[in-house]
């Protein structure tokens, strides 16, 4: 049997262990101007008001790692985001995981991070894998690999399997252990093709069952164009961490995916006598009776 793998990952004075053994790990997803209109106004602007709200608001609500995406268009995105990551720093001490599809953000993205960063991401293309791996060799940092080549995103676990391996494989001939790579079997929407959750679950059975690697995925993705997506990603995510998904990038702050993510984990054995269940459970009467 493979022997599940533990990542770490760390800011400059917190560390975090990525492993099947412990609770799930949530990285908060939404310091990312992609499809929230009023984040993208506000970077444009230089004003980086909600950035450092949305760091706090995260941490507050459970995640412990913060994913930091730059992507502006029409911006000089390493300068951004080494901005972005500034304040994120200056706000939390949690690890980041460093959002970008650019080689030069990237860089100079690592170049100011202190710690071992977590990169969003590297693939399956030559062109990725060329660009990427060499740059998580030098930083000594962790990559999500994402299951997807040079002929796109692949229709059958089977194959996204194969794009695993062979992003394993690459890293290893960089010295990059599998312990170091979280692989992201890909998470796409069921509103257009009803099949992609189960399709997404039997793909991190089989790239566990082979590697033991760390998963991760965009979760909320899975639910996008449907209504009461809420309760589809909180569904979701709990019955991926039931086939093994790790640390998906999620939004803590929706009380639905929170409390599902705290139900799997004390349903998976991974919360002693229920205690971060209670504690939980008593943060949220405290917040309903101050409401009242």
């Amino acid at each position: 049997m493979t022997q599940d793998l533990t990542t770490i990952i760390s800011s400059a004075t917190k560390t975090v262990e990525i492993s099947r053994a412990m609770p799930t790990v949530i990285i908060g997803e939404r310091i990312n101007p992609t499809g929230r209109k009023a984040v993208l106004a506000a970077l444009k602007e230089g004003n980086f008001d909600m950035v450092r709200q949305d760091a706090v608001n995260q941490v507050k609500a459970g995640a412990v790692v913060l994913d930091v995406n730059a992507g502006v268009p029409g911006v000089d995105e390493p300068a951004l985001i080494q901005k972005m990551m500034g304040i994120v720093m200056e706000e939390t001490d949690v690890p980041l995981c460093i959002d970008t599809a650019d080689p030069a953000a990237l860089e100079a993205a690592l170049s100011v991070y202190s710690g071992k960063a977590l990169i969003n991401s590297v693939n399956g293309e030559e062109r990725s894998l060329e660009a990427v791996l060499p740059l998580v060799k030098e930083h000594g940092a962790a990559v999500i690999g994402l299951c997807m080549d040079d002929d796109g995103i692949p229709e059958t676990p089977e194959k996204r399997l194969q794009v695993a391996g062979k992003i394993i494989e690459r890293a290893g001939k960089l010295g990059i252990g599998p312990e170091d790579i979280v692989i992201d079997p890909l998470a796409l929407t069921m509103g257009a093709d009803s099949s992609a959750g189960i399709l997404a679950i039997e793909s991190i059975k089989l790239i566990i069952a082979e590697f033991g690697v760390n998963i991760t995925m965009g979760a909320s993705n899975i639910s996008f164009g449907m209504p009461d997506r809420k309760y589809i990603n909180s569904t979701f995510i709990a019955m991926a961490i039931l086939a093994g998904l790790t640390c998906p990038i999620t939004n803590p702050m929706v009380a639905q995916v929170s409390i599902a993510i705290q139900a799997a984990d004390l349903v998976m054995g991974r919360d002693d006598y229920g205690m971060a269940w209670i504690k939980a459970y008593r943060a949220r009467q405290k917040a309903l009776e101050a409401q009242s």
